[in-house]
């Protein structure tokens, strides 16, 4: 019964494929693509609407104020709400601007975001897209949302616009390179770049208890760290939405588009960050295998999805808990602490791979990361470079 149950979407595709049989083995292949494309923007497109109204709902309770509450029952609603808002309002085109690439910039980066969601393993047997090196496709993919936003700052023509897109570009190419050296430990390890290969070598537990995922090595949790906070500059999350900072320059890129382009960046946005939390699980929480052997009559889909939450619940509390950062703070952060870091947990891999796997390996390979992040940590004491504050206040 649990089978039957965690392969049911799996059976449900090829129950429809069924009714295509003696049609040409091109067609099933175009059909079954199109079916796995609908099934994705349906079930993310649901998503991204949840998403929109929870994050306002659990940011009014961090802050201690109200969430959307007025447009249909507990305000759920709401995204519909904001949806035909968005599609009514006018589109508004600088009569200067390059209307062209002003138009492009919002299809492209959401196209970006939403191919990247076809490599993620999201089941036993439920990868939309299965193909050879699915994590060089999901940063090949990805790495095209910087010319997005570039087009949009310079077909924009306005000079606040280019002004966000060059300190968006900035930073995303800066956190972009931990974000990729971060997932060769795992490639490393695995030996395949194949998603679905990384999840089946994260199979089984040690001592029947303790799951074999990366992230209980010591690269592996200091990896998947790394890897959350450069997703977190990548996806423009607080505390590093500084290309969108209001009290700078208004919405960065963005600041010449309205109505529905503007809404498709704001989907492109949160869609970015499914993908890359959905990498994240991939790669270092074992994917959709339980964390307990007792609890994998649960199916897999429900497992994977339940620690997809799990991580964009941590993306919302820490917006409403930490304040912006500057950007020269975000850059000295990326090249001065990260980057290094990031190699760290390359070569404490290695000596995990060539201590044996086991507790030598595991001690190894945390002897490594501790000697590395104590140097760091003293080469970049910052605090005897500031005074301390003093606080006048009017009387």
């Amino acid at each position: 019964m649990s089978k039957s149950v965690d392969q049911i979407f799996v059976n449900a595709k090829q129950w429809l494929l069924s009714w295509l049989m003696p049609a040409p083995a091109w067609v099933l292949q175009i059909a079954s693509s199109l079916i796995n494309i609908f099934t994705l923007l349906a079930v993310f497109l649901t998503l991204f609407a949840l998403m929109s109204v929870l994050e306002r709902k659990i940011l009014g309770r961090i802050q201690n104020r109200y969430g959307p509450n007025r447009v249909g029952p507990f305000g759920l609603l709401q995204p519909v709400a904001d949806g035909i808002k968005m599609l009514i309002k006018e589109d508004i085109v600088p009569a200067r601007a390059d209307k062209l690439v002003h138009f492009l910039a919002p299809i492209l980066i959401a196209a970006a975001a939403i191919l990247a969601l076809g490599v993620v393993p999201y089941g036993r047997n439920m990868t939309p897209f299965t193909i050879d090196g699915g994590i060089l496709f999901f940063f090949a993919v990805g790495s095209t949302t910087e010319l997005a936003v570039f087009m949009a700052g310079w077909g924009s023509n306005n000079k606040f616009s280019m002004l966000g897109a060059m300190r968006a570009i900035a930073q995303m190419i800066s956190y972009e390179l931990p974000l990729i050296i971060t997932v060769l430990p795992v490639v490393m390890v695995v030996g395949s770049l194949t998603p679905d290969r990384i999840v089946a070598a994260q199979t089984g537990y040690t001592l029947g208890l303790v799951p074999r995922w990366f992230v209980f090595t010591p690269w592996g949790a200091t990896a998947f760290i790394l890897f959350f906070v450069s997703g977190l500059v990548e996806s423009n999350r607080t505390p590093f939405d500084v290309p969108e900072g209001e009290s700078e320059i208004v919405a960065g890129h963005m600041t010449e588009y309205s109505g529905f382009k503007y809404a498709t960046f704001f989907m492109a946005e949160y869609i970015g960050m499914f993908a890359i939390t959905g990498l994240a699980a991939t790669l270092f929480l074992g994917g959709w295998h339980s964390p307990l052997s007792v609890l994998e009559f649960i199916p897999s889909y429900v497992w994977f999805f339940t620690k997809l939450s799990a991580l964009l619940l941590v993306y919302v509390w820490l917006r409403g808990t930490l304040p912006r950062t500057r950007i020269d703070q975000i850059m000295n952060f990326a090249w001065k602490f990260i980057l290094p870091m990031s190699f760290t947990c390359v070569i404490a891999a290695a000596v995990w791979h060539y201590a044996g796997r086991g507790l030598r390996g595991w001690l190894w390979s945390f002897v490594v990361i501790a000697i590395v992040y104590t140097a760091l940590s003293m080469l970049l004491d910052t605090q005897r470079k500031f005074a301390p504050r003093i606080y006048r206040f009017a009387e």
